[in-house]
């Protein structure tokens, strides 16, 4: 089979124009990008909101593993395969950085024959929206830093900057550095760093604001440095808000893609999935659930992560109410979970994948948790045996649900029209959704109900100072915020080595963070890195033109 990036650039792209179209948007509320993407104008936005909303539906997965799930190739595949069945579809994804394109994605827009195009345009620039984000992030640290160049009068005490700088690339070299050296028309020597953009709080509130309004309330709250006596500064009392909003204005707007088969796709935002909440735009969701029947969309990482995020903080925050969920899971990735090495999957185990199967089960009955029926897709791989498809079957058949089979990376929709018609069926019985805490639990408590009914943990560590910490955020009015865990994607607990079901182990906070602009509390556990590194052989390193000036080594 072709390379995707091949399938992608034989496509026949349908204009942007027409794609609007099917969802009954008019050729003057698109602001073309080039000839096949374009954003959504904010009027026409406006004007939506006395429609009735669609069916929203969550993709999540088991615990990633270097076997592959394919999370996005399925939101895709089945975006394709519900319009195949003759249903008004959107999909709705976050956008790709570039930091993880070139360290070791290599690309991030589906794969095989469900895709979303442009895909070299999507890997890489796109629209802008990054650049956009990056730019108004350090505009705010700069002006940080003017600030008390310029005598400090509101006595930042240059030591408590809590705000650092970003950029949209992966470097671990700048994790970790000194700014203001070189005398004193430079400024206060000071230890700051870079996160990748992807991580800024600023991408964060960008994703979860309603409209330009709402995103420079967002923007003004964010804390940023402290003074000697530990009162909080803001960004508005720095004054950069307004500034700001005018870099984000056309970043706020929603981009409208297609996949390979033009179903409409809204690409739009891309918060990290640790530390922040790691779903695609709130503005980009609400438009395509007034715009379509069904709604696609899908969560960072496993369902222990991403789907709870996207339930108790993007859901409870926009008032979204899910009508059904789909778990992606892979034969090889049950066999990893029951011990086997990558090495090993190739071969028939039924043992090893029964023996995997209660990560997938504990996913399962995490999501059900929170009143939202569930089906799994099986993304099938060439290697897959019958035997061992039917054993995972029979144990997702014992959880009250039910495994479809789906192959719509070689076949797009069409390989994944068994899912389509499970899901319409699953999401016309009726939702009871609920998130997982009330807003008025204490924070702490919320972290501990977390652990303990998702992560399956048997204790939370956290010291004094961490308590302490949350008892002052409570007092100071942010006891209704919702929390954002931060952990490996790997595992249910903190070791990124312990696959399965794990239960009963112990869960260390390491440090927490008030993300005020954003509106929830970030719990570090473990080591998260905001600034990734590049692997020992990044993909950057195949990526070039070839004679004809054509993009090669996007995956």
């Amino acid at each position: 089979m072709p390379y995707d990036i091949e399938i992608a650039r034989a496509a026949e792209k349908m204009p942007i124009s027409e794609v609007g179209e099917k969802l009954g948007i008019p050729e003057a509320a698109l602001i073309p990008y080039g000839r096949d993407k374009a954003k959504l104008d904010a009027r026409f936005i406006r004007g939506l909101a006395g429609r009735e909303d669609g069916k929203l539906i969550l993709v999540t997965a088991i615990n990633p593993t270097p076997a592959g799930e394919g999370k996005t190739t399925t939101t895709v595949g089945l975006g394709d395969a519900l319009q195949r069945i003759g249903k008004k579809t959107a999909i709705c994804i976050r956008e790709a950085s570039l930091g993880p394109n070139f360290g070791m994605k290599g690309g991030a827009a589906g794969g095989g024959r469900a895709q979303v195009i442009p895909m070299e345009d999507m890997n890489l620039h796109f629209t802008g929206d990054f650049h956009a984000v990056t730019a108004a992030h350090n505009l705010l640290a700069a002006m940080i830093d003017n600030h008390m160049y310029w005598g400090n009068a509101l006595e930042i005490d240059e030591r408590r900057v809590t705000w650092r700088r970003v950029m949209d690339m992966n470097d671990r070299a700048l994790r970790e550095i000194i700014v203001g050296l070189g005398g004193v028309s430079n400024g206060f020597p000071r230890q700051t760093g870079f996160d990748i953009t992807v991580a800024s709080e600023v991408m964060a509130c960008l994703c979860l604001a309603s409209d330009l309004e709402d995103l420079q309330a967002r923007l003004g709250r964010i804390v940023v440095a402290y003074r000697r006596d530990r009162s909080p500064i803001t960004c508005a009392d720095i004054g950069a808000d307004g500034a700001m909003v005018v870099l984000l204005k056309e970043a706020m707007q929603p981009n409208l893609v297609q996949t390979l088969e033009h179903t409409p796709a809204f690409v739009h935002g891309g918060p990290f999935a640790n530390i922040a909440h790691g779903c695609n735009s709130v503005i980009a969701t609400q438009s395509a659930l007034k715009l379509a029947d069904y709604v696609v969309t899908e969560a960072g990482f496993g369902a222990d992560l991403g789907a709870e995020k996207f339930f108790d903080i993007k859901c409870r925050k926009a008032g979204l109410k899910p009508a059904a969920a789909v778990i992606v899971a892979t034969i090889r990735a049950m066999k990893m979970n029951g011990g086997l090495a990558k090495d090993q999957l190739g071969s028939e185990n039924v043992a090893a994948v029964e023996k995997g199967c209660p990560n997938l089960g504990r996913h399962i009955a995490n999501t059900k948790a929170f009143g939202v029926p569930v089906v799994v897709a099986l993304n099938h791989f060439t290697s897959d045996t019958e035997a061992e498809i039917a054993a995972v079957k029979a144990y997702v058949a014992k959880q009250g649900c039910e495994a479809v089979v789906c192959r719509h990376w070689a076949d797009g929709g069409a390989g994944a029209v068994e899912l389509a018609e499970k899901v319409v069926h699953l999401a016309d019985t009726g939702a009871m959704f609920a998130p997982l805490y009330p807003d008025d639990m204490g924070l702490f408590d919320k972290i501990d109900t977390i652990a303990r009914r998702i992560y399956h943990a048997g204790d939370v560590i956290a010291d004094k100072k961490i308590r302490d910490q949350l008892r002052e955020w409570e007092a100071a009015g942010y006891r209704d915020l919702p929390i954002c865990m931060a952990k490996t994607p790997f595992s249910f607990s903190t070791d990124p080595l312990l696959r399965g079901a794990p239960s009963g182990h112990t869960l260390p906070i390491r440090e927490v963070r008030l993300s005020a602009g954003a509106g929830f509390i970030v719990v570090i556990c473990g080591e998260i890195m905001t600034m990734p590194g590049l692997p020992r052989n990044p993909a950057a390193a195949s990526i070039r033109l070839n004679a004809d000036g054509e993009i090669e080594g996007l995956f």
